[in-house]
């Protein structure tokens, strides 16, 4: 059965609380700035505003229902994403539907988390069950383990180099220069990268984002409403979500993303070649190399021949991650799965300012997310098209 489209329902107003390394604010302060600047900048009033969609992981002991309290709102539709990576398309994909069933005319999804000193060790330590279970025991807690196992089977199985995982970083390195809220403010050179200490062999200083402290927002609503408020927006192509996808694969080599693509381009009636940019998730380099190829844009096993061939630069071939990405912008929690949308936005809208992409008129947006062990859960992509597209 094929799926509604999402004619009519557009995304905008992509808003950013700029980004800090640590602060002694708590989340319900970054995501009520964010909220206070879509309110302001939209010129909506925040009772106009009866939907909101909340990513978070250091709200708790608040939800979702807390927060309302908190931002002194009474939305009749709500929803609390815990999705990591896969968080924004999440909430595109659910504040969409919500506005085209008539369950809310103005959706609001935030996503935002504080980082005190060293607490992101707690974080990390808690993420979940398997991670305790699987990494916690031998004194490597958090995901840098994790992704050492992915990384280590994926150059065994691809040949792919550090200098492959290399260029993809000093390429997002160059972009986020160009973007004022990246906190990585200097170049990176190839040889630094390679020369960067160890942190989990193969995963090296460089291979690992920072986290942080901030938040990023966007509106959901219907297209006649942007119209009337004179908001440039993006039309929402086509999504597609997955959870848990290849089970009896012993570790992961491939994303849920491959059990879905040929719908998600056939929704938007686009092949990979028609894109102009891709945000990915990216945490560490190797999801990314597994994105381009599960999306179509290589072959599987070939992301390390196609990173050869392109420059990922914003104004080189194949714009990647145009904005720095988390590698070299931050990670500020579950922000971090908003990151590639807002830039999306950014771009489809023609607000990008130094990152943007010439003529950008579509593009393609992956998210990621809840790594347990030996795979990430949640995958999640939308393609989304200039307002004209």
């Amino acid at each position: 059965m094929s799926r509604l489209g999402y004619d009519g329902i557009v995304a905008a107003l992509p808003v950013t609380i700029p980004y800090e390394r640590y602060s002694t604010h708590a989340a319900h302060w970054w995501l009520g700035r964010a909220l206070g600047a879509l309110i302001r900048q939209s010129g909506v009033a925040k009772t106009d505003v009866d939907g909101l969609c909340v990513s978070s992981f250091t709200l708790a002991p608040d939800t979702a229902v807390g927060l309302v309290q908190h931002l002194g709102m009474s939305p009749r539709w709500l929803d609390h994403i815990p999705m990591g990576g896969a968080s924004g398309v999440a909430a595109l994909r659910r504040a969409a539907r919500a506005v085209q069933a008539g369950d809310a005319n103005i959706v609001a999804c935030i996503a935002g988390d504080t980082n005190h000193v060293d607490s992101f060790r707690n974080t990390v330590s808690q993420f979940s069950r398997f991670a305790q279970d699987a990494v916690y025991p031998y004194g490597a807690g958090g995901p840098n383990a994790s992704f050492a196992l992915l990384t280590a089977n994926y150059m065994r199985t691809t040949g792919a180099t550090r200098e492959d995982f290399g260029k993809l970083c000093v390429a997002q390195r160059d972009n986020a220069l160009r973007y004022p809220h990246a906190l990585m403010k200097k170049p990176l050179s190839l040889q630094q990268y390679l020369d960067a200490r160890v942190i989990t062999d193969p995963i090296h200083l460089f291979d690992c984002v920072m986290p942080c402290a901030g938040a990023d927002a966007f509106l959901v609503m219907r297209e006649d409403q942007a119209r009337a408020l004179n908001l440039p927006y993006a039309r929402i192509r086509a999504t597609i979500e997955r959870h848990n996808a290849w089970i009896d694969d012993p570790i992961q080599k491939r994303g849920g993303w491959t059990m879905d693509v040929d719908e998600l381009y056939g929704q938007a009636n686009a092949t990979p070649a028609d894109m102009d940019f891709l945000q990915a998730y990216d945490d560490y380099p190797v999801i990314n190399l597994m994105q381009m190829e599960d999306l179509g844009f290589c072959e599987k096993g070939a992301a390390p021949e196609f990173i050869r061939k392109h420059t990922f630069t914003v104004d080189g071939s194949f714009p990647f991650n145009t904005n720095g990405g988390q590698l070299s912008v931050g990670q500020a929690g579950a922000a971090g799965g908003y990151l590639g949308l807002i830039e999306a936005l950014r771009q489809l809208t023609g607000t990008a300012g130094g990152t943007q992409v010439a003529d950008a008129r579509i593009g393609l947006v992956s998210g990621f997310g809840m790594i347990n062990y030996d795979r990430g859960l949640c995958t999640a992509a939308a393609i989304l098209a200039r307002s004209d597209a």
